[in-house]
């Protein structure tokens, strides 16, 4: 047992943790796919739900064999390339795998065998997810956010995080309401919206798993990561002009995920 009363746990636990973990960002890739159409946040060819038809390559729309759906594995048996039509395979896949198993991981290792654990690795998985679809698409889909927001509020009353249940609602509130007023303020000096409302429903869900402290570093820490990724993007010869959209989930998804961190290593701002 450790300090906190949770057992430590083995190294089988580990791989265990990994596995399942990219067993579920495999499934993570299908949301990222297909979650977008099917929720109408973009248009385009009907793409199947989140159950089937089972998984095929965009390009041929022929089935994935069944050995190819190896996470991580299927990817390097087929170095990369569709085996029908030899169509490249977006490097994607593989990243939110070995994420998944890292989500996994991370968790066992910051919260051992609990509950807690449990939680803190079903918050990764969402951010995985919603920052990879930001990415692509630019919209974070309310299925997710608020889900994630409801979760929060859910793992405070089972007093897993450190926030009671009117703390987490209260958190959910400034989360979402100082993001809001961030925007109309930047609508109004600019004629332009400079954040999404998925941006706010996002941080409303950091609120309500860790309360109103934790909102501060993290926009920070989003807004650095920002700049840092728009630097390289600059760097790689992107024309990026003061109206160019950029996604801020990402940042933000990596941001919550450091909060999480931060708070299962006892640091300050985020305990």
């Amino acid at each position: 047992m450790d300090s906190a009363g949770a057992m430590t746990p083995h190294w089988v636990f580990f791989v265990t943790a990994a596995t399942l973990g990219a067993v579920l960002g495999s499934f993570l890739n299908v949301v990222i796919y297909r979650g977008p159409v099917l929720w109408k946040l973009v248009e385009g060819e009907k793409r199947g739900n989140l159950a089937s038809p089972r998984s095929y390559c965009p390009s041929c729309r022929k089935p994935i064999r069944s050995l190819h759906l190896i996470p991580l594995a299927g990817y390097a048996m087929l170095g990369g390339k569709c085996a029908d039509c030899s169509a490249p395979i977006s490097l994607r896949y593989p990243l939110v795998e070995a994420a998944g198993a890292a989500a996994g991981v991370m968790a066992l290792a910051l919260f051992g065998l609990s509950l807690e654990a449990a939680g803190a690795f079903v918050f990764f998985l969402y951010l995985i997810a919603l920052g990879a679809i930001d990415a692509e698409t630019g919209y974070l889909p309310d299925v997710l956010t608020l889900s994630l927001m409801v979760l929060g509020v859910v793992a405070n009353a089972l007093d897993l995080f450190n926030a009671a249940p009117g703390a987490a609602i209260l958190g959910a509130i400034v989360g979402y309401g100082a993001f809001r007023l961030v925007d109309m303020i930047f609508l109004r000096l600019r004629g332009i919206e400079g954040l999404g409302q998925g941006d706010a429903k996002l941080l409303a869900a950091f609120g309500a798993w860790f309360g109103w402290p934790v909102l501060p570093p993290v926009v920070f820490l989003a807004a650095i990561m920002a700049l840092i990724g728009v630097g390289f993007a600059a760097l790689r010869g992107a024309d990026i002009g003061r109206e160019t959209p950029i996604p801020f989930g990402p940042a933000l998804a990596a941001a919550g995920a450091a909060a999480m961190i931060a708070h299962g290593l006892n640091l300050p701002y985020f305990s």
